[in-house]
């Protein structure tokens, strides 16, 4: 998942963000506004974590979700295969 949907996405994806890391408000989450940064900041402040273990858990996070582009491409490919199997054999 790029991190630039996630950012044009915020509102649905704050509440995914708010299970991985629960410590994390309402408040701390209007604040991030879905930039990346302000997220491994307020990790870092909250859990009282490296620069580099609050990006490590981003990114883990990131890898997470779900790809919307294959899900797509995956469906488009089922939808072809029903289609076939519709058609007559000749």
């Amino acid at each position: 998942m790029n991190w630039d949907r996630i950012e044009g996405n915020w509102k649905q994806f704050a509440g995914k963000v708010r299970e991985q890391w629960g410590k994390l408000t309402d408040d701390d989450l209007d604040v991030i506004e879905g930039r990346r940064e302000s997220l491994s900041g307020r990790i870092q402040e909250i859990y009282g974590i490296s620069q580099d273990e609050a990006e490590r858990q981003i990114e883990r996070f990131e890898k997470s979700l779900p790809d919307q582009s294959s899900s797509q491409k995956q469906y488009g490919s089922n939808s072809s295969r029903r289609n076939d199997s519709r058609a007559p054999a000749r």
